[in-house]
């Protein structure tokens, strides 16, 4: 089972890392705990987790008109991590683009 699916990279997740300098945000698998997700990410980024939140986003219904008629869908359900690192840990996304 992987546990860390993938980093938030948005505008709000970039603005709470610069203000507070020690938060970071992941999606990850629904089933995982906080302490599978703690490991996982000590794990792979070397670092001190010192506290792990996280919150369950509900799919959104999506429809449109299009040429051969009207589509139904819904966006996948997901979860959500904010990791707070312990003082002076940084995590780098972009080190090995």
């Amino acid at each position: 089972m992987d546990i860390i699916v993938k980093p938030v990279i948005t505008e709000k997740m970039s603005k709470m890392t610069e203000k507070f300098s020690n938060r970071y945000g992941f999606i990850v698998n629904k089933n995982a705990n906080k302490i599978e997700i703690k490991k996982a990410v000590e794990a792979l980024y070397n670092v001190k987790v010192d506290r792990v939140n996280t919150a369950n986003y509900k799919g959104k219904i999506k429809s449109r008109y299009t040429k051969g008629g009207f589509i139904k869908g819904k966006t996948s359900d997901y979860k959500k991590a904010i990791v707070f690192l312990s003082n002076g840990e940084t995590i780098d996304f972009y080190s090995n683009i």
